[in-house]
């Protein structure tokens, strides 16, 4: 695999230029970077057939490659009600867990490319009330570190009691207050030792960015990671000019969420989280992955450096046995959107909302899928069409004298 990866590294170089100026908004035919339009079109109809069912009352798809976006089209509707509107192709969405690659994970790593953080500094160096896990005997186990954080395998459970946390701290939640009640919580298991996704880890990771940078989460993505990537459209908080592009979510209390975060514990803190909370569009999310595949360069700056790309998008060694990165999905039971093609050196994540995006480095390729599945009542249907999308995409990749051999 390492070898594999260091040979996609340099074949990157061929399109090195394309990638320095972000993906073109003008579309490029599928056949300029060696894919079927015939193919591509297969997607139209596989999507007007799952909103037909009603799994989701519409989407976004964009898909890129080399450096070029390909294929990018709106499809059915961005609100039932209180009235239907069409799906438009630069509306924003709550992109719910994306929040925790995009934003917090890639945060958490350009504190360590500054020196500010090591990913082997235990959790409780920044959150001194983090409590390990006892077995039956009442022994403690190791400290958890940063990176069981980053790959879910902290020990901490998948989620908290958000009416008991409002009783306690009351709403909005100050975000030290909830992440003290975190790190009390019971955990599942040593750390390493179990793998547990968590929306738990993420908060507690926002906190730990807090008291290092003295910035929250929303500020210090913005000034690092979405400003330089002039990614303009994406946020937490959505300002209110911005409201009525937001696709509305899942009706809460008669009235659906437009421009204020589903996830609950995000709500609860005010819109402002580690877990989920950031609000984006297909087009900024297209100029964050062509940075990822251009090593972290975006045009002409590096964002990240290229060992922190390929750290974070590499199965992280110490959790082989669960198949996730630094942030990211690489090979584990939540990376469904991957399909059934692509290799198994590609990652991404999703969202519970119904948003996803997935990057194969091996072919320079990335899906960005979004969906407002959870409108208006959280029973729409999406994880099969994902791998249906990744699967026409992936097959719609024909050998342009630049893709990978494998030895």
């Amino acid at each position: 695999m390492k070898e594999s990866r260091a040979i996609v590294s340099g074949i990157l170089f061929s399109s090195i230029l394309l990638f320095a100026c972000g993906p073109s908004r003008e579309m490029a035919k599928p056949e300029d970077v060696g894919m079927s339009s015939l193919r591509l079109r297969q997607l139209d109809v596989i999507i007007r057939e799952a909103i037909s069912r009603r799994d989701f009352p519409g989407a976004v798809l964009l898909v890129g490659r080399k450096g070029r976006i390909v294929y990018q089209k709106a499809f059915g509707e961005s609100q039932w009600v209180p009235r239907r509107r069409p799906m438009e192709e630069t509306m924003i969405f709550d992109l719910a867990s994306l929040t925790k690659p995009v934003a917090t994970a890639t945060s958490i790593m350009i504190l360590v490319e500054q020196g500010r953080l090591s990913l082997e500094e235990k959790v409780k160096d920044f959150v001194p009330e983090f409590a390990p896990y006892v077995d039956e005997a009442g022994r403690p186990a190791d400290d958890a570190r940063i990176w069981h954080l980053l790959t879910h395998t902290s020990g901490l459970p998948p989620y908290a009691d958000v009416e008991e946390v409002e009783k306690l701290f009351g709403r909005p939640c100050p975000q030290d207050k909830l992440v003290g009640y975190i790190a009390a919580l019971k955990k599942a298991g040593p750390p390493g030792s179990v793998f547990q996704y968590s929306c738990l880890g993420y908060i507690t990771l926002a906190h730990i960015i807090n008291k290092i940078a003295g910035q929250d989460i929303a500020s210090f993505s913005r000034e690092y990671i979405f400003k330089p990537l002039e990614m303009e459209r994406t946020f937490f908080v959505p300002p209110e000019k911005y409201r009525a592009a937001c696709v509305p979510t899942e009706v809460v209390k008669g009235e659906p969420l437009q421009g204020i975060v589903h996830d609950p514990l995000a709500r609860l803190q005010g819109g402002v989280s580690g877990n989920a909370g950031l609000f984006s569009t297909a087009d900024d999310l297209a100029r964050f992955a062509s940075m990822l595949l251009n090593r972290g360069r975006y045009k002409g700056r590096q964002i990240l450096s290229p060992l922190t790309v390929e750290r974070m998008t590499s199965v992280w060694p110490k959790a082989s046995a669960w198949g996730r990165g630094l942030g990211w999905d690489i090979d584990s039971p939540y990376s469904s959107n991957r399909g059934d093609l692509f290799g198994r050196t590609s990652y991404g994540h999703t969202g519970y909302t119904g948003t996803s995006l997935w990057v194969d480095a091996e072919t320079e390729t990335f899906v960005i899928f979004l969906t407002n599945r959870v409108h208006p009542d959280d029973k729409g249907s999406i994880v099969a069409m994902r791998s249906r999308v990744a699967n026409v995409v992936a097959a719609a990749i024909e050998s342009d004298g630049t893709m990978t051999k494998r030895r």
